[in-house]
């Protein structure tokens, strides 16, 4: 190589080092200018953050124990539950009687979660109804401060009408028929409706069918089981874009004296269901969500007859799993032939570690 050649590539080598010394030296100021600003944005953001905590706590009163605001008219507030009124008026005539509410309720051990509820509970208190009954529903809105309505999955109805918000200390009376029986969910569609069932104000109405269902006879025992979710209190965004702290199963008085809890990750497992070996259990099955699937599973069983939605024309044989979507229900019936302790789960055990299981204790 020439000497002329080679100390034109030395110099061009040169350049190159300079170049990248250079763009290094402007990417660096660049980095540094995006970091002030960053941390600039940063300060002013906890400044606002700060301020809007000062205004939470001027306007909103307490905060929980996992950081989310009360209402302030609801600080403190504790309503205790109401028992639901249901009078049959008529042949086919029945008056429903319920209240929206503001009730503490212990939802896993030692934690209260502020529910928003009907008359007290969550899920609200079970309605059953005939197919082809007319109901007269009235709604009390005990919440001070929240407008609150009530839809019926169980009906047709003009929802602008007759799922009409009712404000606060008033209330509000609707009439609607309902045509198909079936195992439905109820809850307030005021909105956000999330928010609404997410806070507790959601529940189960039966409307049994006129004509029954083809295993009646064979029946020995009956139980309202309902699957729901808890989320971060009173938080829409955790409600939208998380997951479930708690999912959990309640039961419902289908009879006067029959167990009835609210939505806890421990009722169910403390005090299991009972039956006797050799009978026919049924059980009115609903999953009021409000965001997660249900694959309700009964340990230790097959499900001899499955009436989807809880309609006599669904009919299934032989199920191991029953889909629930949100809002979906079911009739299932299964024996129970061996003596001893029947775990009921959704067969998503990621909800089961959050608190998605009863006990069905069989005895000789």
């Amino acid at each position: 190589m020439s000497y002329a050649k080679w100390f034109k590539l030395l110099l061009a080598g040169i350049i190159l080092m300079m170049l990248s010394v250079a763009c290094n030296a402007e990417e660096t100021s660049n980095s540094d200018d995006t970091v002030y600003a960053a941390e600039e944005n940063n300060e002013n953001g906890n400044e606002n953050d700060a301020e809007a905590s000062e205004e939470n706590h001027e306007t909103d009163g307490e905060y929980t124990r996992n950081g989310m605001p009360v209402f302030a008219a609801h600080d403190g507030l504790h309503q205790e539950p109401v028992p639901v009124i249901v009078e049959r008026t008529g042949e086919n005539e029945v008056y429903v009687e319920m209240t929206s509410q503001i009730t503490d309720i212990e939802i896993d051990k030692g934690l209260l979660y502020k529910a928003w509820t009907f008359n007290g509970e969550a899920p609200g208190p079970l309605v059953v109804v005939n197919e082809g009954d007319t109901i007269t529903f009235n709604l009390k809105n005990h919440d001070p401060a929240i407008p609150h309505s009530m839809d019926f999955h169980a009906v047709h109805a003009s929802p602008k009408r007759d799922f009409a918000d009712v404000m606060p200390n008033e209330e509000g009376t609707f009439t609607y028929t309902a045509n198909y029986p079936g195992v439905f969910m109820y809850h307030c569609g005021t909105p956000s409706v999330l928010a609404h069932i997410a806070n507790g104000m959601h529940g189960v109405i039966i409307v049994m069918p006129k004509d029954g269902y083809p295993t009646d006879d064979e029946v020995d025992r009956e139980f309202v089981l309902i699957q729901n979710e808890w989320y971060q209190y009173n938080d829409l965004d955790d409600m939208t874009n998380g997951v479930p702290s708690q999912v959990v199963f309640s039961a419902k008085a289908l009879e006067e004296g029959d167990i009835n809890t609210n939505g806890t990750t421990y009722d169910l497992k403390e005090a299991p269901l009972q039956a006797k070996v050799g009978e026919k259990i049924r059980m009115y099955i609903n999953n009021v969500g409000p965001n997660e699937i249900s694959s309700f599973h009964v340990v230790g069983t097959v499900m001899d007859d499955v009436y989807v939605d809880g309609n006599p024309e669904n009919h299934m044989k032989g199920l191991q799993t029953v889909i629930l979507p949100a809002s979906g229900g079911a009739v299932v019936e299964f024996t129970v032939k061996e003596p001893g302790t029947y775990p009921i789960v959704t067969h998503q055990f990621n909800h089961v570690e959050k608190g998605a299981s009863a006990l069905l204790e069989v005895t000789e």
